[in-house]
């Protein structure tokens, strides 16, 4: 298995139906080396290597991890299978790989049998966004380091939004 090493050790596990992912996928790669978390990256398909995503699922606590980010496209029951061999939080992320955008990924995430919860992000390059900072705050509960870090986050969200507004009232006074 592939991984990331950051300090603490890899706590996430990111799993993609295809490699054809990982162009979204790498979304969530910048925000956890942002927040320092450690992560691996891999693939594995629910429908063409079931045995191999079943292995991934029911190891993934034992070695180590705390939260596994599925992005898969299509009948995307990628999350779903993790999440029905673990007992770990699984992230799901829609891929926009079929003739329907990443509707039908994303109802198949979000459409879970109750009793086998996947949360479920936005399509592709936000959801990815997303579900690293949706693990990074699940991590957080427990490391107050990782909690600094969003807070840090959020407050430089806050202040790229008021310096474009100060630009665009800028840009407003100039027209008048």
């Amino acid at each position: 298995m592939t991984a990331e090493k950051k300090s603490g050790g890899v706590a996430v596990g990111i799993l993609m139906g295809s490699d054809s992912d990982y162009p979204m996928m790498s979304e969530a790669t910048k925000m956890l080396d942002k927040f320092g978390i450690g992560y691996e990256i891999e693939v594995a398909s629910a429908h063409r290597t079931p045995k191999r995503a079943h292995e991934y699922a029911t190891t993934a606590a034992g070695r180590g991890l705390k939260v596994i980010i599925c992005a898969a496209g299509a009948a995307a029951h990628l999350a779903g299978v993790i999440a029905a061999n673990t007992t770990l939080p699984v992230i799901g992320v829609p891929m926009s790989t079929s003739a329907l955008n990443g509707l039908d990924a994303l109802l198949s995430t979000v459409q879970m049998p109750g009793g086998v919860p996947v949360a479920g992000m936005a399509i592709d390059k936000a959801g990815a966004m997303n579900a690293a900072i949706f693990a990074a705050e699940i991590l957080g509960l427990a490391d107050p380091g990782i909690a600094q870090k969003l807070v840090a986050h959020k407050t430089e969200m806050e202040q790229q939004v008021a310096e474009k507004n100060a630009r665009l009232q800028k840009q407003r006074a100039e027209t008048k």
